[in-house]
Order: structure tokens, then sequence, then C-alpha cells
């Protein structure tokens, strides 16, 4: 009996490295729309990354998100974030690079510039992917909801977490989003075309869900909150650039879809 039980074990251990050897991981670097939240006190907030592993086959395809709120290419590195990730990274994993909000930021040790130090940190992420055995994939931001014809001034995402409704924009909005990233949403494309990677144009794909949504019902997306609406958000919120959880998981299902027309390997693991 005791060897039987012995042998079961070994049995078992065994099965259990040849699932996990299965087993790909999609890691995630990037910032706050990605990233996860603390949800221990309630609030709705969360990032598309949160919500990726529902378009996934745990069984084959496990998410592990690394982004984090406030960060961009440069204090990703500067932090020691990216070297914790690179020691994780297996032969045939998936790295999803996505930066922008917070390069665009004057703080030195966020900031960088598209064609120079954007570009270097992205064609790091890249090389060193590929160094490690993993298939880097790189998207551009997504948009921020900006129906005004000029994009209110804001010196940190972040700071929108501290904000009230009655705090928010005032201004009219118009019928059409408009840009707040220029040639951030542009150098992920080129550097991922110089180096031969995979790209994923967010930028595009979440244009166009709140185009279609139009300014009232991509609303519903953000952190976008009137007092006593939420119970975790008395005063209310106007945040356009985080997502609440029907929003990152609209996001996710669509960056998913993407990922998969673009890495079709991926599509035989997309959960139903």
């Amino acid at each position: 009996m005791k060897k039987l039980m012995i042998a079961a074990v070994a049995l078992l251990v065994v099965l259990t490295a040849f699932k996990q050897d299965k087993v790909t991981t999609i890691f995630i670097i990037g910032d706050s729309t990605a990233a996860k939240k603390d949800l221990s006190k309630g609030s709705p907030e969360r990032g598309w990354g949160m919500l990726l592993q529902e378009y996934f086959d745990a069984d084959y395809v496990v998410v592990d998100n690394h982004a984090v709120n406030g960060r961009s290419s440069k204090s990703f590195i500067d932090e020691g974030r990216w070297d914790k990730v690179l020691a994780l990274i297996k032969p045939g994993d998936y790295v999803i690079i996505q930066f922008g909000h917070n390069d665009e930021k004057a703080q030195p040790q966020r900031h960088t510039d598209p064609g120079s130090t954007f570009d270097y940190n992205l064609a790091k992420y890249i090389r060193e992917t590929r160094e490690h055995g993993g298939i880097p994939v790189v998207m551009n931001p997504v948009v921020r909801r900006n129906f005004y014809q000029k994009a209110p001034a804001n010196a940190d995402d972040e700071a929108l977490r501290n904000t009230t409704f009655a705090d928010g924009a005032t201004q009219a909005e118009g019928d059409s989003l408009v840009d707040t990233h220029g040639l951030y949403a542009v150098a992920p494309r080129d550097v991922a075309r110089r180096m031969n990677a995979h790209f994923v144009d967010a930028t595009r794909i979440t244009h166009d869900l709140e185009q279609r949504l139009g300014v009232e019902e991509s609303k519903k997306l953000h952190m976008w909150y009137k007092p006593g609406e939420h119970p975790a958000l008395p005063d209310g919120r106007q945040d356009n650039t985080h997502y609440n959880e029907y929003g990152a998981k609209v996001v996710a299902g669509l960056l998913a879809d993407a990922l998969c027309e673009e890495v079709p390997l991926l599509k035989k693991y997309r959960a139903k």
C-alpha cells in the first residue's frame, strides 16, 4: 500500500509538472489603464489587464499582470520591475508592452520622448524579452475619453482619484473624440515595425469604441460617477482615463480578440 501511495504521489508530481510545461504565460507590463487595483475599499476601478484572463482558457494560458499605476516605460525599468518580470519569462511566453500615458508627463523620473528615449525603452523591452525566449507584443496606449476640443489640464492621471464629480471638467463636449497622445501612440507601432515585433493598435481599437458609444454612453466605461451613485465614491468622480469594471471587461475583450488575430497560435485558447 505504501508503495502504491508513493507511486501515486510521484505520478501526480509528473502530471503537475507536465501541465505547467503546457501553460503559456501572458505577462502585462504597463500603467494604470491595465494595472491591478486595490479593491479593499470597494472601488469600482479596474485595469483592463485584470479582466484579460476571462478571455483565455486558464488551463493553457495564464495572464500575469505586472502593470502598475503611474508607471512609464522609464520608471518601470528604473524601479527594478522589469528585472522581476524577466526572471519569470519562460520560452514561448508572451509579454504585452503598453506604455505612453505617463511617459507624456513632465516629471523627470517618468518622462520620455517619442523618437528617442521612449523608443529606446520599448526596443529594450522587445530585445530582452526575446533574449529570455519570450515573444513581445507591443501595444500603444488606450485613449482617454476626451470629447473636448482641448483636453482639460491635468498634470497627472493618478491625481484624478483624488477629485470629486464637482472637480471635473465643465466645458461643453463635441461629437468627436480628440486625441491626447500624439506621437506616443505612433512610436510603439514604428518600433514594433522596425524590430519585426507583434503590434496591437490599442489606440485605434479604444478610439473606435469610445467614438461608437458617443459622448454619453462612453462615460459608462470610465470612473464617471455622480455623487451618491456608488457607495465607494460618495462625492462622485469624473475620470476619463481609468476604467470601471464594465469598461475594463469590454476593453479586455476587444484587446483579446486583436491579440488572437495578431498571434493566431492563441486563438485555440480563446475562451468562448
